[in-house]
């Protein structure tokens, strides 16, 4: 069994889309078998649709197991899957939307908002939720004052002591 948990997509699959099918489902993981050559990459969104059965899931490619069969992870139930039901590669993987629009939202994994405030006016851009985290410096690139602690207490959020001061400060009754 050739097993591959290559995370990079290769260039080749990042674009093409490809249909399926269900060989085996055991909990939330689905092995869907590809036609030769046309295997989608790590972490590809793969959508499994049937009107019928009221099914429209949304699987994420984990693992090449060989034999052009990839494991796949659903991201809701899996009950009323069976063998042979048509799965289509998405292309590309699993996003969600970020920007201005997105703060104050509040989303499923799957990027749909669950927050009761309806769908997004304009998705706009949309980013993997598998990709590298930003550099150390691009995470904490300014000071400022965390403005739940006492104006006694002058530690900025950024510091190493920040969350040993905010504890300090909760400790002591101060607010």
């Amino acid at each position: 069994m050739n097993v591959s948990t290559n995370a990079m997509p290769s260039k080749a699959h990042a674009s093409t889309k490809s249909t399926g099918k269900i060989v085996q489902v055991i909990g939330p993981t689905v092995d869907v078998e590809f036609p030769s050559g046309q295997l989608p990459a790590i972490y590809n969104a793969l959508k499994i649709v049937d009107k019928e059965r009221n099914i429209n899931l949304t699987c994420e490619v984990s693992l090449h197991i060989g034999d052009n069969v990839v494991r796949a992870i659903a991201m809701t139930s899996t009950e009323g899957l069976v063998r042979g039901m048509e799965v289509v590669d998405d292309g590309q993987p699993i996003s969600v939307p970020v920007g201005a629009q997105a703060l104050g939202r509040i989303f499923n994994v799957l990027g749909e908002p669950i927050d009761g405030l309806g769908p997004l006016a304009d998705p706009g851009k949309r980013y993997p939720i598998h990709r590298a985290a930003p550099a150390w410096a691009r995470r904490c690139s300014f000071r400022s004052s965390f403005a739940t602690l006492p104006p006694s207490t002058a530690v900025t959020r950024c510091s190493p002591a920040w969350a040993s001061a905010r504890a300090k400060a909760m400790t002591s009754g101060s607010k």
